[in-house]
């Protein structure tokens, strides 16, 4: 199958619960999505730099007045199992029976992990898998502070384990949050080269799932619409960060994106950004930047015309083949990146020519490397793709 094509054998499932709600200064009506829920005590889970920095949790316990029954900011970068742990503990200790997460992909991956400590016992790796959650979790209400990751709308949480540098991976229908509140006022002291990685990430999302073996009719759809809007307003958000349109518009693109993926799944790049964020503590955004458009010049020879589409997306005009088209796809994702001022090369970042094979093999054993629509599975192939963009 090729561009939006589908045969009569198509078949799918596209489980979306999460209620978003959209709107500059909607943070206010928090405590009313609480009440929906019928949260009467909620633990309000972020990080030591938010709760430092500006206003954003005082407007936060402002919105929950009442129900706001304490705050967690021990999330850190990369989710590690011991914070995870630590905040279940602070929740059952403080009797909350809902969690608000404020702050980017770790934090409310974090917060997924505490909503399921509230309801399951042990640690957080006890419950390391795909759908081993037999009953729903805590309401969980995210409010995203970057527009990248997707997780306020998305199953999937990724836990680090520091010790054995890898990272555990957590896909249950259960995770996925109750209540997305994306406001742009939010997002907008969030610094140009946090604004370009996440950025990117999103990109990253809606790329792959939209060359996934596992992509339908509706994940289409949220990933095309999603690389116009990031294609369109990236550069505005990281260049003129207080622009609250380009903030509302790529808050909108990293959770279509979120819902393309989520139903479709991701591919190589995030098999090797993984691998890569484990090891040399890449920041996951940067490190997807880096590998797209090596990742989409591998995947070319199979998906010309998907990544025809891509170009469209981006605003390219129709040129040439669609093999050609491929091409420029890619070589627009890479001026992109290089436009927000992200690195290009993994060299840049700190990862060693000498440890592109032991990525190589890592990445083998990364789930997402089965969904690209191309076949990956191979360690000599991977190093190809390594190599290209180290």
């Amino acid at each position: 199958m090729d561009h939006g094509d589908y045969g009569p054998d198509l078949s799918f499932n596209f489980y979306q619960p999460t209620r978003i709600v959209f709107g500059d200064g909607v943070l206010k009506d928090l405590g009313l999505e609480l009440k929906r829920l019928g949260v009467t005590r909620a633990l309000l889970v972020t990080d030591q730099v938010l709760r430092a920095q500006g206003d954003l949790v005082p407007r936060v316990e402002q919105a929950l007045g009442l129900r706001l029954g304490g705050i967690y900011d021990g999330a850190l970068p990369d989710t590690p199992v011991d914070c995870v742990d630590a905040g279940g503990a602070a929740a059952r200790q403080l009797g909350c029976d809902g969690v608000v997460s404020l702050g980017g992909g770790s934090v409310i991956d974090t917060a997924k992990g505490i909503t399921l400590l509230l309801r399951e016992s042990g640690s957080i790796r006890d419950h390391q898998g795909t759908q081993r959650l037999t009953r729903p979790l805590a309401p969980h209400v995210a409010i995203p502070t970057t527009a990248g990751t997707g997780a306020e709308v998305s199953a999937f949480a990724v836990i680090s384990d520091p010790v054995a540098r890898e990272k555990m991976h957590y896909m249950d229908d259960h995770l996925v949050p109750s209540v997305a509140v994306l406001d742009p006022s939010v997002t907008i002291g969030l610094p140009a080269r946090l604004t370009a990685a996440t950025g990117m990430d999103a990109l990253t999302h809606a790329v792959e799932s939209y060359q996934t073996v596992m992509r339908n009719p509706l994940s289409d759809a949220n990933a095309l619409h999603a690389i116009r809007l990031i294609a369109r307003w990236l550069p505005v958000a990281v260049h003129r960060g207080h622009d609250r349109v380009a903030r509302g518009q790529m808050l909108l693109a990293a959770s279509m994106a979120g819902l393309a993926f989520n139903a479709a799944g991701v591919g190589l790049a995030h098999a090797m950004s993984h691998v890569i964020g484990a090891r040399h503590h890449v920041h996951h955004g940067t490190a997807n930047a880096i590998c797209l458009p090596h990742v989409m010049r591998f995947n070319a020879d199979e998906f010309g015309g998907r990544q025809a589409d891509i170009a469209a997306a981006l605003g390219l005009p129709p040129s040439g083949s669609e093999e050609a088209q491929a091409q420029a796809a890619a070589d627009a994702v890479a001026r992109l990146v290089a436009d927000v001022g992200l690195p290009t090369r993994l060299r840049d970042v700190g990862v060693p020519e000498s440890d592109l094979e032991a990525c190589a093999e890592g990445s083998l054993s990364d789930g997402a490397i089965v969904y690209n629509g191309k076949f990956a599975a191979d360690r000599d192939l991977v190093l190809g793709v390594y190599r290209a963009a180290y």
